[in-house]
């Protein structure tokens, strides 16, 4: 389809798609009647997500030309954006800050603050020429606590909230709505990604409660992005029923074996 082209059907693009939310994301968006564009790194996971009528793509939102990339071929096809989730993102490392890890914190700010810079600025052209345009960040109840050992993340997610912040402001007076989703603890991939691959590490983080899946988190962002156009969601915080604050868990204890 060109940009030519009519087209009423409203097109939602997610970030960070492969798995987890953004996964689960593009999977019920699709449900709701939206064309999905999705990207991320490991494109041989996406087609699944996109759906017949959807589009997957290759997309490192680390590298400024792959997101220009990506964009352009979205301007190509569709002509615009009207949702753009930009998911991408994560964490690295558990290090105090005495033995923070360079790589890691480049890693974290590029993909978490960085990524969703490059994206949003490349994709508001688009986002203009939606009648309604909407801009979903996902952040983090990191963004407005913190944890020992996390400050690389937490620095990052401290960032996404006042760019979303921010971006109400330089947006206001535009019919481009933006919404900020803070989940707690969700399991995902985030943990085997945390402790770079170490799987005992991250079953660890869910122990004794019962976290949030990504679909809870999904449900929150088509919640937002279906409500009236006159109706913005600032942001939704959600975390499980076992969880008071990033490091106040109620956990189970563990059952011994006989």
């Amino acid at each position: 389809m060109t940009a030519g082209a009519k087209n009423v059907t409203p097109v939602a693009v997610i970030t960070g798609a492969s798995s987890g939310i953004g996964a689960a994301t593009a999977i019920a968006l699709g449900r709701h009647g939206y064309r999905i564009v999705v990207g991320a790194r490991r494109v041989d996971r996406l087609a699944r997500v996109a759906g017949e009528d959807g589009l997957a793509m290759r997309l490192d939102v680390t590298d400024e030309d792959s997101v220009k990339d990506f964009v352009r071929e979205v301007s190509r096809r569709f002509g615009r954006i009207d949702v753009l989730v930009n998911n991408a993102g994560g964490a690295l490392g558990l290090n105090s800050i005495e033995k923070a890890v360079d790589d890691e914190w480049i890693g974290m700010w590029k993909t978490n603050v960085l990524g969703l810079m490059w994206m949003t600025r490349a994709s508001l052209p688009l986002l203009r020429k939606a009648k309604h345009g909407h801009i979903v960040n996902i952040g983090s109840i990191a963004g407005f606590e913190t944890y020992r050992g996390g400050a690389g993340y937490t620095a990052a997610k401290h960032a996404v909230r006042a760019i979303t912040k921010t971006l109400r402001l330089e947006l206001n007076g535009e019919p481009i709505r933006v919404t900020e989703i803070a989940p707690g603890l969700v399991e995902t991939e985030f943990s085997v990604v945390r402790f770079h691959g170490d799987r005992k590490a991250a079953k660890a983080v869910y122990e004794g409660l019962k976290p949030l899946a990504a679909e809870d988190v999904a449900d929150c962002i088509v919640f937002a992005v279906t409500r009236p156009a006159h109706v913005d969601i600032d942001e939704i915080v959600i975390r499980p029923v076992a969880q008071a604050t990033v490091s106040v868990v109620a956990r189970k204890p563990a059952r011994r074996k006989s």
